[in-house]
C-alpha cells in the first residue's frame, strides 16, 4: 500500500545531464523515478548512482524513436506501476550540421524534430492511458527559448542570432504539443506544460551554459510536483512566463 501511496515518474533521457538531475530532485521528494534511456548500460548505471542515494529508481528501456521501444515501455511500467503521475519529456537531441534555414542541414533537421518533437509525442500518446489513471498527472515538456516564435523575431533577445532551423523548429513544435494537449486534457486532471530550463552547462551545447543542472531541473521539477491550483497549456522559466 505504501507503494501505490507514492507518486510514478517517467523521466526520457534521463542517464546524464539534465534528466538526471530532474529525476534526483523528484526522488528526494519521495517520488518514484523511472529512468528512461536508450542505452541499457547508461541507464542502469544512472539508477545505481540514485540508489546510493537512498532514491527509489528503475531503469526502463527507452528510445523515443522507436515506437516498439515506446509501447514496451509503457507496457513495463503499467505492469509494474499500474499508472504513472509524472512525465517529463526531456529526451532530446542537437545536430552539428544544423544552422540557419538557408543552408541548414535537411538531414539534421529531421532528426532533430524525430527526437525532440516526434519522440515526445509518441512517448505522451503510449503513456496517456497510464497518466489518466493518476489523480494529479503531469506533463512538462522540456523546451527551450529557441523555441518560441517571439524570441526568434525580436532583434532584442539575446538569443535572436541562434539560427538553428531544425532544432528550434522541433522546440516550437512541442510548445505546440504543450498548448493543444493542454487543451485537450483541461478537463482530465492532467496539466500539461513546456519548461525552458535556461542556457544550461550540458553535454548538448559542450558545456558552455550558465545555468546549473541544479537550477535548471528545478523548474520542471516544480511544475511536476504541483497538485493544487496548477498551471495548464503554459510556458515557464526561472523568471516566469516565456513567451510563446
Amino acid at each position: 500500500m505504501e507503494q501505490r501511496k507514492k507518486r510514478v515518474a517517467l523521466v526520457t533521457g534521463a542517464n546524464k545531464g539534465i534528466g538526471l538531475e530532474i529525476a534526483r530532485q523528484l526522488g528526494r521528494a519521495e517520488v518514484t523515478v523511472l529512468i528512461g534511456a536508450r542505452d541499457n548500460d547508461r541507464g542502469r548505471a544512472a539508477v545505481d548512482r540514485l540508489r546510493q542515494e537512498d532514491l527509489d529508481a528503475w531503469f526502463v528501456p527507452l528510445d523515443v524513436t522507436d515506437e516498439t521501444s515506446v509501447r514496451n515501455a509503457a507496457a513495463c511500467i503499467a505492469a509494474d506501476h499500474e499508472r504513472l503521475d509524472i512525465l517529463i519529456n526531456n529526451a532530446g537531441v542537437s545536430d552539428a550540421n544544423d544552422g540557419p534555414p538557408s543552408t541548414g542541414s535537411i538531414a539534421s533537421a529531421r532528426r532533430l524534430i524525430e527526437t525532440n518533437f516526434l519522440g515526445a509525442l509518441a512517448v505522451t500518446q503510449a503513456m496517456l492511458p497510464l497518466l489518466l489513471q493518476s489523480s494529479n498527472g503531469r506533463i512538462v515538456n522540456m523546451s527551450s527559448t529557441l523555441g518560441s516564435l517571439t524570441g526568434n523575431g525580436d532583434a532584442s533577445s539575446e538569443f535572436y542570432g541562434v539560427r538553428l532551423i531544425g532544432y528550434n523548429a522541433s522546440k516550437a513544435a512541442l510548445n505546440m504539443l504543450t498548448v493543444q494537449l493542454a487543451e485537450e486534457l483541461r478537463d482530465r486532471g492532467i496539466t500539461v506544460n513546456s519548461a525552458c530550463p535556461g542556457y544550461v552547462r550540458t553535454d548538448l551545447n559542450g558545456n558552455r551554459g550558465y545555468v546549473s543542472l541544479p537550477e535548471a531541473a528545478a523548474i520542471p521539477v516544480r511544475l511536476a510536483l504541483l497538485r493544487r491550483d496548477a498551471p495548464t497549456g503554459t510556458f515557464l522559466g526561472a523568471e516566469g512566463h516565456v513567451a510563446w
